[in-house]
């Protein structure tokens, strides 16, 4: 089925360039596709997930404690603030052979059935779940299926899990500096079985709704699809992939990685590409991805926060713009750990470094995007939100402005990404008359929608 699912759409894409068929077009041939199951053994993605948004949890950073219990105790606030799903980073207990560090890397697992101590117990971590289960939210946590610690307790039980080096001794993953982590050996059927049993564990032990997947690209396609029918037997399950590889939507992940889109931010916050390299990324989008696929779209997580820089390093005062850009161009919303806060630090990733929350200045800010997001189905995530269409900006090359459509909600949102006010006319017609998210401002067809906006200022109009 992937193989005719992948010629169907590139012949699609084919057709429709040389058709001239806009993307908002593609995205709606795509859908009746996507929904034409003769064709598409598409994924099923719980019912929940249609307008949810996420939060990663960096539980080490997160409180001075750094444990579940304390973390438990900021649950209501990020409830209040819109959150749907609970990522948690890695809650497995650390390797202590080659760790880096004081307090070594999340991503170095000791155990996979077990929690970190410094967090708390495994009562603790189920209290937490439950918790926030009566909040309504849901937790995934975070699962690294490529390699473990290299006192994992498969090191000792199972060292045919591992791709060994000519001399017979656990190496680390090939082509990396990850000298704290053992590669794994998925050539072995019996690590298939062991890891999604692992996973399958903390599904029938603590009640967890799914997993975000490290460097899922590292791992074959074919496990990915094995664990996740194994998990559906249990529970349907959310799996977020970190990759941007559209096969693994075909039968393992409902969400990905939108990497691309936050890289071309970056660099159009420091002026080095143009609003074409959003428009080329949107087109591609809509080749390789179909309507059904989820996709996960940020200013900043853990790996782009302690390696390149916060989000005031990279953007500066555009920080809010670009935020509002990801929040509504395509896919689900994600915030880190002390977003809201504005933190302004790396945090380390190595030690304890936790995070200054101050009076949560960021906080109102990002529960009006989350609101926005999950109140106004033009938003929502994957087939279930709305085609997206370029609007044509007048006198303006650092504007961009776009809506998005979906029955009968539609919105539209215009952003300034220059460092000087902008005054700047729409010639696209609405067709309606929406009104601001945010003010008391109107936005119709009347007066050839002349605008003005401040520097690095944004609208979002909604209906």
């Amino acid at each position: 089925m992937e193989g005719i699912r992948q010629f169907l759409i590139v012949v699609l894409a084919f057709a429709f360039v040389a058709c001239g068929t806009p993307p908002a077009e593609r995205f709606s041939a795509e859908a009746e596709l996507v929904n034409d199951t003769d064709f598409h053994d598409v994924l099923k993605h719980p019912d929940w997930s249609k307008n949810a948004v996420i939060y990663e949890v960096n539980v080490r950073q997160h409180t001075t404690e750094g444990t579940f219990k304390a973390f438990e105790e900021d649950l209501p606030r990020l409830h209040n603030m819109g959150v749907d799903i609970l990522w948690l980073m890695p809650i497995h207990p650390i390797g202590k052979k080659n760790r880096k560090g004081s307090k070594g890397s999340y991503y170095s697992v000791k155990d996979y059935q077990a929690v970190n101590p410094e967090f708390g117990s495994m009562k603790d971590f189920k209290e937490l779940v439950n918790k926030a289960h009566s909040f309504g939210m849901k937790i995934i946590i975070d699962w690294v299926a490529n390699h473990s610690a290299f006192d994992n307790v498969w090191t000792k039980t199972n060292q045919d899990y591992y791709l060994l080096d000519s001399l017979g001794q656990f190496q680390p993953p090939i082509g990396t500096d990850w000298w704290d982590v053992a590669q794994l050996n998925y050539e072995n059927q019996d690590l298939h079985k062991a890891m999604a049993s692992s996973m399958v564990f903390w599904v029938k032990e603590a009640d967890i709704d799914g997993f975000r997947c490290d460097v899922a690209d590292m791992v074959p396609i074919e496990f990915w699809e094995y664990a996740r029918d194994t998990l559906d037997r249990e529970k349907p399950v959310f799996m977020l992939a970190e990759s941007e590889n559209p096969e693994h939507h075909n039968k393992s992940f409902d969400m990905s990685y939108s990497w691309e889109l936050m890289h071309i931010m970056n660099e159009l916050a420091k002026g080095k590409k143009t609003l074409n390299d959003l428009d080329n990324y949107m087109v591609k989008e809509d080749t390789n991805f179909i309507v059904n696929d989820y996709r996960m779209s940020f200013i900043t997580n853990h790996d782009e926060n302690s390696w390149n820089g916060t989000v005031f390093e990279r953007y500066g005062d555009a920080h809010k713009v670009y935020a509002v850009l990801a929040a509504t161009i395509n896919g689900m919303p994600l915030v880190y750990s002390g977003q809201e806060a504005g933190n302004g630090k790396r945090l380390q990733f190595f030690e304890k470094d936790t995070i200054d929350w101050k009076d949560y200045p960021l906080q109102d800010f990002y529960s009006m995007l989350y609101k926005i997001n999950k109140e106004n189905e033009a938003l929502w995530n994957g087939h279930y939100g709305g085609d997206y269409q370029r609007l044509t900006v007048v006198s303006d090359q650092r504007v961009f402005a776009f809506k998005r459509q979906k029955n009968n909600s539609t919105v539209v949102t215009i952003l300034n990404l220059d460092s000087v006010p902008a005054t700047f006319s729409i010639s696209d017609e609405i067709g309606m008359e929406l009104h601001s998210a945010m003010n008391q401002e109107l936005l119709n067809d009347q007066g050839k929608l002349n605008l003005s906006l401040d520097a690095y200022d944004y609208q979002i109009f909604v209906k």
